[in-house]
C-alpha cells in the first residue's frame, strides 16, 4: 500500500470514527484523487482523476486538473488505484448462521459476517432472494439506522414452492435453524401470500418453477407461477425464479417472470433460438457460475466432468449475452460460502463477456432492471456516492474486480483493507 494511501486511508477513518456510523459523509466530504474512474460501461475513462462526495451523493467528477477539492474536504489519494460504481449482487441469501436470528447478534457480529460476506467483495447492493423476511428485515433496519455497517439488502423473503416442494437440499438446514417456510397449494393462498410479504416489506417474489426433490425434479404447475407472478406485478415487484431444466424455464417463460436464478448446465444447451425467447420475454438472467462449480466438487465429480458442465453453463451465458440478454452479477453466497468472486469473473470472461458487459452486470444493468438508475449504478453528478476502489485494472484482467481496496457506500467508508 503507498504510504500516501494509508495515511489518507487513516485520517478518514479517524474521521468518521467521530459520527455516527452509516451516517452521510462528514460535513467537510470525502475526496478520491488520482484514480482511473470508469464513470459508467459505456463512456470512456478519466485517466486520472477526482471524485468530490458530499452529504452522500457525488458532487462532482472529473479529471485532477479541473476539480479544487474544498478546503477541509478529507482526501484520499487514488494514485494508480482504479474506481467504479459500488458494486451490485443480485443474488444473495441471508441465510448463513452469522446472520441468521439477528436478534441475538451483536453489531459487530452482523457487521463481520456482512463484510466477509458482501462488502469485501465491494457490493454496495444486494437482492437477497430467499431468506426470512423478518430476520432480513430486522438486519436491513440495523444498517439503516447506522447501528451495522453493510450494503443496502434489497429482498424476496421466503420464497415460494409447490405443495410437496420444498427443495430436499434444504430440508435439514430449516429444520435445524427452526425455520418454517409454507408450501403453495392454491392460487388464492398464493396471492394472499404475496400480498402479505409485499406489506412486509418485501422488494420482490422469487418462485421455485423447478424443486429438486430424492425422486426426481418437482415443477410448479402453470397455472400456479402465473398467479404469483400476477399478483407481485400488480404490486410493482419484480419476480424471480429458480430453475433447474428447461421445463422450469417454460413456467418462467410463461408466467411472466422477470429474472432467471440460475442457468442448468445439467439440461441441455440454450441454442440462440432459445435465447432469443428468453431475451424476448424480457428476463435478465443471474449466472452464478461459481455454485456449478461448488456443486461439482460437492458431488465428487472428477476434474474432467467439473471442467465439460462448467464449460456448458459458460455456453448458456454466452449465448444469452450474445442474444442481448441483460446479464445481472450474483453468486448465490449464503447459500454457498465460497465468498471470493475472482472465479465467477473469470468464468464469466471464458463465457465472452467483455470488461464492459461484466461491470455493467454490476452496476447500471441491476440499477436498471430494479428501478435504481436514476441515482445508483454511475459515477455522476447528483448520484449516490456508491464506490468500489480496486487495486488494479479489471479492463486488463476481470478479477480485477475481486480485487477490492474500499469499498464506500453514501459516501461513507464501510469496507477498507
Amino acid at each position: 500500500m503507498r504510504l500516501g494511501f494509508a495515511l489518507s486511508l487513516l485520517l478518514a477513518l479517524a474521521f468518521s470514527a467521530t459520527l455516527p456510523s452509516h451516517a452521510s459523509d462528514s460535513e467537510s466530504g470525502l475526496a478520491l484523487v488520482g484514480a482511473k474512474i470508469y464513470l459508467s460501461p459505456s463512456e470512456p475513462p478519466i485517466e486520472s482523476g477526482t471524485i468530490l462526495v458530499h452529504s452522500g451523493q457525488i458532487v462532482s467528477v472529473g479529471p485532477v486538473a479541473k476539480i479544487k477539492v474544498p478546503r477541509g474536504t478529507t482526501v484520499i489519494d487514488c494514485k494508480g488505484l482504479v474506481v467504479t460504481a459500488g458494486f451490485w449482487n443480485s443474488h444473495v441469501h441471508i441465510l448463513l448462521p452469522g446472520l441468521l436470528h439477528a436478534e441475538k447478534l451483536s453489531s459487530e457480529q452482523i457487521a463481520s459476517q456482512l463484510q466477509e460476506m458482501l462488502t469485501r467483495w465491494g457490493f454496495t447492493t444486494v437482492f437477497d432472494i430467499a431468506s426470512v423476511l423478518q430476520n432480513t428485515n430486522l438486519i436491513r433496519h440495523r444498517i439503516e439506522s447506522g447501528e451495522v455497517q453493510g450494503p443496502r439488502i434489497l429482498t424476496v423473503g421466503e420464497p415460494f414452492w409447490v405443495k410437496g416442494g420444498t427443495p430436499i437440499y434444504v430440508q435439514g438446514f430449516l429444520e435445524a435453524n427452526r425455520i418454517g417456510i409454507p408450501e403453495v397449494e392454491s392460487a388464492a393462498q398464493a396471492k394472499e401470500r404475496v400480498q402479505q410479504q409485499v406489506r412486509d416489506g418485501a422488494d420482490g417474489i422469487k418462485i421455485f418453477a423447478n424443486s429438486i426433490e430424492s425422486d426426481g425434479i418437482l415443477t410448479m404447475p402453470l397455472d400456479l407461477a402465473q398467479a404469483i407472478a400476477a399478483e407481485a406485478h400488480r404490486a410493482g415487484k419484480p419476480v424471480f425464479a429458480h430453475v433447474s431444466n428447461n421445463q422450469g424455464i417454460e413456467v418462467a417463460i410463461q408466467s411472466g417472470v422477470d429474472i432467471l436464478a440460475h442457468t442448468t448446465p445439467s439440461d441441455d444447451l440454450w441454442s440462440p433460438a432459445f435465447a432469443k425467447r428468453l431475451v424476448a420475454a424480457h428476463m435478465a438472467l443471474t449466472p452464478t457460475l461459481t455454485l456449478w462449480d461448488e456443486e461439482s466438487k460437492k458431488a465428487n465429480l472428477s476434474p474432467d466432468d467439473v471442467e465439460k458442465g462448467m464449460s456448458k453453463a459458460a455456453d448458456q451465458l454466452r449465448a444469452f449475452s450474445h442474444a442481448g440478454g441483460q446479464v445481472l452479477f450474483g453468486t448465490d453466497v449464503g447459500y454457498i460460502q465460497h465468498f471470493d468472486t475472482s472465479e465467477e469473473f473469470k468464468w464469466m470472461s471464458r463465457a465472452g463477456l467483455s470488461f464492459q458487459e461484466i461491470l455493467a452486470s454490476l452496476t447500471t444493468n441491476p440499477a436498471q432492471r430494479f428501478g435504481y438508475s436514476s441515482h445508483s449504478g454511475r459515477i455522476a453528478k447528483g448520484l449516490d456516492a456508491d464506490l468500489v476502489v480496486l487495486d488494479a485494472d479489471p479492463a486488463q484482467n476481470p478479477t480485477a474486480f475481486s480485487q477490492v481496496k474500499m469499498t464506500i457506500r453514501s459516501g461513507r467508508v464501510i469496507y477498507q483493507r
